[in-house]
């Protein structure tokens, strides 16, 4: 081994696996022993009970946090100086600001000796002298013809002599590639950079790296991105002459510019192309080559859009290929690779025909298939059914497109709230017209201050400084801005929200805006219309079946369509610090701007203008959060006005037409809103990263199982709808989950006479009545969004289309009302299909409902049927006087679908023939503690499938029950041995105290969070004594977790496999990455996070950034892999279901592990969910996994095989060992999923 440690060290661990070592050699050496995994067991569970106390001492730290503390209102000026460059800060003027890379392991910690240093430096002005010169001379080149500003003294005349003086000699070298004077041999060539470059990278090589030169860097990145979305805000602005003065203060400094890549360059390419500036274009192609970029192929698309518009010379357009061609290009790479907008294509075309009159575009690449193992004959041409069809004609799903697009072309949509029914007051009628008064003034105010604001911006616009949100806040007319400002006022909670909050709402409205007026400008919106024309015959009624899916059909009509604009937009992604900056600015101007009488609703007041927003700070935990909170006579105008139109983005309401196809991660669901395949926390790019590397084919199923979600109808239930809302506009009702109005909170007790013995509980009760009156606003607003969405879509059909979060698992995109809701929400949907009940259907119902009623969880399917056949007459009370009757439905644990449910039994049963009986109703089927199924499945485990119903059984088993059993075993055994708390549990311990914390087991709970579910759980029973609170939920988590480990031993050795890899790999510095079974890459997104503060005139805003420029999280990073790695497995099971279910034209969809379909197929949809689990857990999950692992985190890179990597490398391949369970069992399990 000696020997190999050696080579190791010498060679690198490269070299080493390139010298013929296969892993099986590697893999050898790394099974632990029995002692040792006992060792490892030991400090796992050490270190969970330590952090249970450390969480313990938090919470009672936390207890005695006072709720707010309120400034007094002050108001500061805006000033502008506070939004100047983002990046001056960032951007390090020289080496003496420069951070040293942090020293890898093992590195010496000794000091270079003086000469090394001496000669780094002599390297670094060598090169500093070499870079200031060519970039005098690039930037006096580009601004040539341009400059005719006012001469500012002698200075600056003396300045440009100088740098006359030094363009005469490299201006012939840095001459575009088709200007007149090429010759042929000055153009960078594909190979090879220039000698003067090839020093700078010497010198850069030496000199220790910042964020500027770590080109890989997340924080490099967004910094590159900010700069191309201000470039890409001029292009939009058609001010070219705004952007290459923008290129030019970071071309010009040596530091700054190597934040500009080549698309930076391409961008003010594009704006010139436009305006038919070729001279601009030849001068920034001079450009790119002083500074060692190559062209890339979009810098060849501009400048022959140029030409052709220009309509250039057939020679100049000759050179410019045959220069594209030195570099390696081909022309027909033009039109397949590049993204084009409005004409930018034909202009193109025309330019390459002037040279080639016969030139024909290239036919559009053959659709790649799909070859994943899981699906092996679903992609075959052969097998392939037609597409489901919708009830629609093609007229009908044309006009139901226009309706759609029109709704996202306002960008929002006002609709009536359902309290409207309520009788308007003479007081409503005055605090309306009041408002109305108050709004048109403070529109007029907010547009006066938003034009003072840019006015003092515009005045910027200097060498010395450029105001970076100038741009932004030119996008769209002044009226625009000052809506969004009015509409956030206008739906701000009387509690207040916080700063980064509706900084966050304020910028990314303007952004949504800005990408809708983008997709208009391109003419991308009139291709869509054309495409989605020709989609809708795959799903119309009245025309001729297809066999192809959605997302190809889609594929295959954009290929036909040839010319137009690109699909895809050019990526123009805002970064989330500039979204923030743009957002506090606007929020800045809005409580400055608006202003109220302070004598409004008392005449007796001296008639002062007060602000109508307050700037406070409130203590979340242990932070301090600025909040902006509405002065109290606003929100009385406004509580008294009871207004009843609610305004929405287009993007929360449901669509009116079938969602367009995901057929990419750019593209898909709306037809204009900004929709992202992936959900991700606010300013992490690596997902989108990772998904754009992915190759397109590999996403495909992901990418069809979320089309077919999406293609899902949907109506309304009416009669359950106007129950709901009747008990909603009565005072609401808690039991029933529907919110009460905050009239009935209750009141705050009034104060003594005398202040000083206004005592401290009275004080807590005070704060109590606050936390209850705001959580209670909260509760109820979301009700009345929920309600007033389902009403105003209660005459349509609607579809939810759909997108994922970074673990595969789906959600519908329109955030408030969904089937993911609570019982309310989903006790008002019903599939827009209908299917007749079929011989079964009835009886499926009728199952659904006990199961929805939670009454015979542990009977068998025969039993609840025959429990419902006996109480028939309830179910038929329920249904026909659900409010005045004896109210069966009222006491079961999901009381609305139970009361859906009710009224679907009594049409059918009603119905002359059952089986004929056309039903829209969905009936679920619900895996059966799913992550736990996923577990034993993946271990093999006889016992673990045995409780969780992977085992074929007679009646369901209840693992929640079994673990209660065993727990009650072991407080018998310490209740002997004279234990006190397992005394005073006697008789407490119930399967309902422990289920959350058994469910939640499997993904990730900690000793601490099971503590605090068990504590809660015990709180509910009345004769538990408080005092023990804390004792008892600490002993009962630890049997809990004891229990589970003697039943689920596979699952914890494989669950403690997956938490040690992912710690190792994020000690390593790396984060946990891994493909799911259907090919979807995931990255955890947990780092180290840090603040960065933005310095606003209210307050400076510390926004938390996780970017992969930190290091991992350790702690996130290995609780969360074994819960995220179980959600993966449980989206890919949930997506093969859906695409098989197609298949068989079935409706499908799915809450995540509980699976809907007609009552008709349920049966159908079961003995497919079962297939293609046993498919999932065939393949070898566990193994494919260690094997990727081995191969990304310790396969040869450039550091030498440390210790830590030797570690890593025995902790993935020791892959835990599975059980003797036959996975073919679950085919016959009837509670697997019931």
């Amino acid at each position: 081994m000696s020997v190999l440690r050696l080579r190791a060290a010498l060679l690198g661990p490269a070299r080493l696996r390139g010298a013929g070592i296969p892993w099986s050699v590697l893999r050898s050496y790394s099974s632990a022993s029995a002692k040792e995994k006992a060792r490892r067991n030991g400090v796992c569970e050490r270190t969970e009970l330590l952090e249970v106390l450390k969480a313990r001492v938090k919470q009672l730290q936390a207890s005695n946090v006072p709720e707010v503390t309120v400034n007094k209102v002050e108001l500061a000026p805006l000033g502008n100086d506070k939004y100047q460059h983002p990046l001056q800060k960032v951007v390090a003027p020289g080496p003496v600001e420069e951070q040293p890379a942090p020293r890898a392991r093992g590195e010496s910690p000794a000091r270079p000796s003086s000469w090394v240093e001496k000669l780094k430096k002599e390297m670094y002005i060598r090169q500093l002298k070499v870079e200031r010169k060519l970039s005098i001379a690039a930037s006096q080149l580009a601004l040539e013809g341009q400059i005719k500003a006012k001469p500012k003294g002698k200075v600056k005349a003396k300045a440009k002599a100088k740098a006359k003086k030094s363009l005469k000699k490299p201006k012939a070298k840095v001459a575009a590639p088709w200007s007149k004077s090429h010759d042929g041999s000055h153009h960078v060539s594909a190979h090879g950079k220039p000698r003067v470059v090839a020093v700078k990278e010497g010198a850069k090589a030496q000199r220790p790296r910042t964020v500027l030169e770590d080109k890989d860097s997340s924080q490099h990145k967004i910094l590159q991105q900010t700069i191309q979305s201000n470039l890409e805000c001029f292009l939009f602005l058609q001010q070219p002459e705004e952007a290459e003065r923008f290129l030019l203060l970071y071309h010009g400094s040596p530091v700054k510019r190597r934040l500009l890549n080549v698309n930076a360059y391409n961008i003010v390419m594009r704006s010139w192309a436009r305006k038919g500036r070729l001279q601009r274009i030849n001068r920034l192609f001079s450009m790119l080559e002083s500074v060692g970029l190559r062209p890339s192929l979009d810098s060849y698309a501009a400048a022959l859009e140029c030409m052709g518009r220009i309509q250039s010379s057939t020679k100049s357009i000759w050179r410019c290929v045959q220069q594209m061609k030195n570099d390696g290009f081909h022309v027909d790479e033009l039109f397949q690779k590049c993204l084009f907008e409005e004409d930018e294509k034909e202009e193109v075309l025309r330019a390459i025909r002037t040279i080639e009159p016969n030139y024909q575009l290239p036919p559009p690449p053959n659709p790649q298939t799909c070859k994943s193992s899981l699906l092996p004959d679903f992609y075959s041409k052969e097998k392939m059914m037609s597409y489901p069809k919708l009830d629609f004609s093609m007229q009908e799903l044309q006009e139901r497109f226009q309706q759609q697009l029109e709704m996202e072309l306002d960008n929002t949509v006002t609709i009536e709230s359902v309290e409207a029914t309520k009788p308007l007051t003479p007081q409503a009628l005055k605090a309306r017209k009041l408002l109305d008064t108050l709004r048109s003034r403070w529109h007029d105010s907010i547009l006066q201050a938003l034009q003072k604001s840019k006015h003092s911006m515009s005045e910027l616009k200097t060498a010395s400084g450029y105001n970076i949100l100038y741009p932004y806040l030119c996008l769209m007319p002044d009226e625009e801005y000052v809506g969004i400002m009015l509409q956030i006022l206008n739906t701000l909670s009387p509690q207040g929200e916080s700063l980064a909050v509706l900084a966050r709402e304020l910028g990314s409205k303007v952004y949504n805006r800005y990408i809708t007026q983008r997709k208009l400008r391109s003419g991308q919106l009139e291709k869509v219309q054309e495409v989605y024309k020709n989609y809708i015959h795959l799903l119309a009624k009245d025309s001729q079946p297809d066999k192809y899916l959605p997302r190809e059909y889609w594929e295959k009509l954009v290929a036909e369509a040839g010319f137009g604009p690109s699909l895809n937009l050019k990526d123009c992604s805002w970064p989330y610090m500039l979204i923030m900056r743009l957002g506090m600015h606007m929020l800045e101007l809005l409580v400055q701007a608006v202003k109220v009488p302070r004598n409004i609703l008392n005449p007796r007041l001296e008639p002062k203008l007060i602000p109508v927003l307050y700037h406070i700070y409130s203590f979340r935990s242990s932070w301090q959060v600025g909040l902006i909170k509405p002065h109290p006579i606003f929100s009385q105008i406004v509580s008294d006005a009871a207004e009843t139109l609610l305004t929405f983005n287009s993007s929360a309401i449901p669509m009116l037409c079938p969602p367009v196809p995901w057929t990419s991660p750019h593209f898909g669901a709306f037809v204009l809103n900004d929709t992202k395949l992936m959900r991700f926390v606010d300013g992490a790019i690596q997902h989108q990263l990772l998904l754009e590397q992915c190759p397109p084919v590999n996403l495909h199923p992901v990418l069809d199982a979320l089309n077919q979600l999406g293609n899902c109808a949907w109506k309304i239930n009416q009669p359950v709808l106007d129950i709901i809302i009747s008990i909603f506009n009565d005072k609401g009702n808690e039991k029933l989950d529907i919110p009460p109005p905050i009239s009935e909170a209750p009141r705050p007790p009034a104060p003594s006479g005398n202040s000083s013995t206004c005592n401290k509980s009275q004080k807590h009760e005070l704060l109590l009545c606050k936390k209850k009156a705001a959580e209670m606003h909260s509760l109820r607003m979301d009700a009345l969004y929920k309600l007033s969405i389902a009403n105003y879509v209660r005459d349509k059909v609607f579809w939810f289309p759909h997108n994922m979060d970074f673990r595969g698992r789906t959600y519908p995109c329109p955030p408030y009302f969904n089937h993911l809701g609570n019982d309310v929400t989903r006790a008002i949907l019903l599939f827009a299909e209908g299917k007749p009940l079929g011989p079964k259907g009835l009886d499926w119902l009728k199952i659904h409902l006990i199961n929805l009623t939670g009454l015979k969880k542990k009977n068998a399917l025969q039993e609840r049927l025959e429990y419902a056949n006996e109480i028939m007459e309830e179910i038929l009370d329920s249904a026909d006087h659900p409010l005045t009757g004896r109210k069966w439905w009222m006491n079961t644990d999901e009381p609305w679908q139970a009361l859906a449910c009710c009224m679907e039994i009594a049409k059918a049963s009603r119905s002359p023939d059952p089986a004929a009986y056309i039903s829209h109703f969905p009936v679920h089927q619900d895996g059966s503690c799913n992550g736990l199924q996923h577990y034993a499945a993946l271990g093999r485990d006889l016992i673990g499938a045995i409780s969780v119903n992977l085992m074929p059984c007679n009646v369901p088993q209840d693992v929640y029950s079994v673990v209660a059993q065993q727990v009650e075993e072991f407080r018998k055994k310490d209740a002997q041995q004279g234990v006190k708390i397992a005394q005073v549990l006697q008789g407490f311990i119930s399967r309902k105290v422990v289920k959350q914390t058994v469910m939640t087991v499997v993904y990730g709970v900690t000793r601490y969070g099971g503590r605090l579910q068990m504590e809660k759980r015990l709180k509910e029973i009345d004769e538990f004594p408080e005092e023990y609170l804390w004792e008892a939920s600490h002993y009962l988590v630890k049997q809990v977790f004891n229990g589970i480990k003697e039943m689920f031993s596979a699952t914890r050795d494989i669950q403690n496999w997956l938490t040690e890899s992912a710690k190792l790999i994020a000690q390593s510095g790396r984060t946990v990455e891994w493909v799911t079974p259907l090919g979807l890459p995931i990255v955890q997104p947990y780092y180290r996070t840090r603040s960065t503060v933005l310095n606003c005139s209210m307050q400076n805003l510390s926004v938390k950034n996780s970017n992969s420029n930190q290091k991992p999280d350790t702690v996130k990073q290995k609780n969360a892999f074994p819960p995220n790695f179980i959600h993966s497995l449980d989206s890919t099971h949930m997506m093969l279901t859906a695409l098989h279910c197609l298949r068989q034209g079935l409706t499908f969809v799915s809450v995540h592990d509980c699976y809907w379909t007609h009552a008709l197929t349920v049966d159908v949809m079961n003995q497919i969910c079962r297939q293609q689990f046993v498919a999932l857990h065939s393949e070898k999950i566990l193994q494919d996994l260690s094997e990727f692992m081995l191969e990304k985190y310790c396969s040869p890179g450039r550091e030498p095989r440390a210790l830590w990597q030797k570690k890593l490398m025995e902790q993935l391949s020791s892959v835990p060992k599975t059980g003797e369970f036959n996975l073919k069992e679950v085919m016959d399990s009837t509670y697997f999923f019931s």
